[in-house]
Parts: C-alpha cells; structure tokens; sequence
C-alpha cells in the first residue's frame, strides 16, 4: 500500500472510537497487554479478547469477538497468525469495518481473508501502539 494511503487508512482508524484486543493478556510484558492498555490510556473503549482471561487489571475479558457488548470499529490482532485468519474470518461477518494486525499476528491467508470479508486492514507493521503515540503528539 502507498504510503499516502496507509497514512490515510491509519488515521481513519484512529479516528474510531472503539476497539476490540484480540489477544489482551493479562501479562504486563506481553504486547497483548500493553497494546490493550495503551488504547485505553489514549481515551479509546478498547474491550479485551481472550478466552484465556476473565479480567485485566479489573476490567471485563470476552472470550471471543462475538461476546464483545458493542460492535468494535476495529478489531486488534495480538496473537498467532492462524489465529487471526479466523479472527479476520469473524470480523468480516460481524461487519467491522477495520482490523489491525499487529507485526508478527499476519499471514497472507489472513490478510486475503479480510480483504476478501471488506475489511479496511492494517498489517506488515506498524505497531498500534507507535501510531496512537504518533498521533496524540502530532501538532494540529
């Protein structure tokens, strides 16, 4: 993807208000904890994804996508690449418009999935968590 167009794609993620952490642990050095916890630092309602997890630092743990109380307007990926092909696999039924493969979560089988479902994707880099960092600290 051009970088012009995945500037673009990432801002209208960032501009959503709701996410869901596929992968949310409850493990303070495990990304899936850090990228949980730096959405909600950020001021996004970020729900945590793990059937793994009842809570996380208090906060309610889903089992699975479907479980999440509110439709997420993009779905975080932290977990094994064959995990997120079913994940991509879910959203696309559920109707989330965007999904956000964190480095290491993508596949190609993945990718082809969601673009297949209509998903507007993110993957191949970068981190949810620089991009959020990125722009809260961007003038303007």
């Amino acid at each position: 993807m051009p970088t012009a167009r995945l500037h673009s794609l990432i801002a209208d993620i960032l501009a959503q208000r709701r996410f869901a952490v596929v992968g949310a642990s409850r493990d303070t050095e495990k990304y899936g904890y850090r990228v949980y916890k730096a959405l909600k630092r950020a001021g996004y309602e970020a729900y945590a994804v793990n059937p793994n997890a009842e809570t996380i630092d208090g906060d309610q743990v889903y089992p699975l996508l479907d479980t999440v109380p509110e439709r997420p307007d993009c779905v975080v990926t932290v977990v094994p690449p064959e995990v997120t092909l079913e994940i991509a696999r879910e959203a696309g039924r559920l109707r989330i418009p965007y999904m956000w493969m964190q480095p290491g979560s993508e596949s190609l089988a993945a990718v082809n999935q969601a673009r297949s479902a209509g998903l507007r994707i993110v993957h191949g880099g970068p981190c949810i968590m620089v991009a959020v960092a990125t722009a809260r600290h961007s003038p303007g």
